[in-house]
Order: structure tokens, then C-alpha cells, then sequence
């Protein structure tokens, strides 16, 4: 708590009228919510665009909120539901310019990748499966231990672990697979 002031003491004076203090909630766990939504839908941008949706719902729910000092898990319970309402829409179906991978270009010699070393390992990670998708994108976004993120989760630190090790295994046996 970079302010000093707790999760509880925010929501307080935000409920009390003072923006500033849903702004101080936002800096401190919006990176947390932006993991959540790409490790659920996949896709940055897309996540991106939801963790701002989660925000704007919190806001406005934030009358809701029976346990203030656990803001953290709330908004991240919005993220969760906010991300699975837009994996039930019509939204989904939708496939945006960008998404259309070009046509393969046979020539290009594997130095030529090198640039796009960093897209390559973004849609493998949007490949991973959910479980590990998830906490591999909370773990490096919001920099959390293995208990607290299993406590967010819902899951023992060892169940933490296994789905890292699973998702680094994977990632690492599908980017040997590009390189060779």
C-alpha cells in the first residue's frame, strides 16, 4: 500500500464522493484485473478492453461491496464474470482485422523471425489452456506470490506451482518446436 491507506479505507471515502480514492484502488489492482481477462479470454487487446469494462462495473457496484477490505477478490470476481458474459455473446463470433493472420511467406529465413519473437510468444500463450493461462498471466502482470495467488484462485500454493511448471513446460516444448 503505496498510500498507506487499505483497501477499506479507499472504498470508504470513494463511497463518500472522493474519486480520487477509486483511482488509487484502480492503480493498485488493475494489473491484477488485466491478468485475469487475458488469462481468461486470451487475447490482449481483448482482455484490455474488458478489464476496463470490470472497472466501470466496480464503480458502479461498489455500493455492493459487503467486505470493503477484500476489494481485491471482488474485483477480480468482476473480471471473472465480466469475461465469461463477453465468451457467451455474440461478441466472441466476431473476428477483428487484426486477428486475420497474413498469408505464410516461405522465403522469409528464420533471422527474419527474431522481430516477431515477442508475437510469437504472445499467441502461445493465448494457446495454453485456461487453468494455466490464468495464473501464468497473474503471475507475471501482478507479480504475486503462489499462496496469493492461490488464494485469489480459489487453490493451494501447490496447485499454483503445478500449473506454472505445466505452462512453462508447454510454452517451452511449443516455441523449441518454431525454432527448430
Amino acid at each position: 500500500m503505496e498510500d498507506g491507506k487499505s483497501d477499506a479505507d479507499l472504498v470508504g471515502e470513494a463511497l463518500s464522493g472522493r474519486t480520487g480514492a477509486y483511482a488509487l484502488l484502480v492503480h493498485r489492482w488493475s494489473a491484477r484485473v488485466l491478468a485475469v481477462c487475458h488469462g481468461r479470454v486470451g487475447n490482449a487487446s481483448t482482455a484490455e478492453d474488458l478489464a476496463q469494462e470490470t472497472l466501470l462495473r466496480a464503480l458502479r457496484s461498489l455500493g455492493s461491496i459487503r467486505e470493503p477490505e477484500r476489494f481485491g477478490s471482488w474485483v477480480c470476481g468482476i473480471a471473472t464474470r465480466t469475461c465469461l458474459d463477453w465468451l457467451k455473446s455474440k461478441q466472441r463470433s466476431e473476428v477483428s482485422i487484426d486477428r486475420v493472420e497474413a498469408p505464410a511467406d516461405e522465403s522469409r529465413s528464420h533471422g527474419e523471425y527474431a522481430d516477431d519473437s515477442w508475437d510469437l510468444l504472445y499467441q502461445e500463450i493465448e494457446r495454453l489452456p485456461t487453468e494455466c493461462r490464468d495464473v501464468l498471466m497473474l503471475y507475471y502482470y501482478s507479480n504475486s506470490t503462489y499462496q496469493e495467488l492461490g488464494n485469489m484462485l480459489g487453490v493451494s500454493a501447490a496447485t499454483i506451482n503445478a500449473r506454472l511448471t505445466k505452462a512453462r513446460q508447454l510454452l517451452r516444448h511449443r516455441l523449441g518446436k518454431v525454432g527448430s
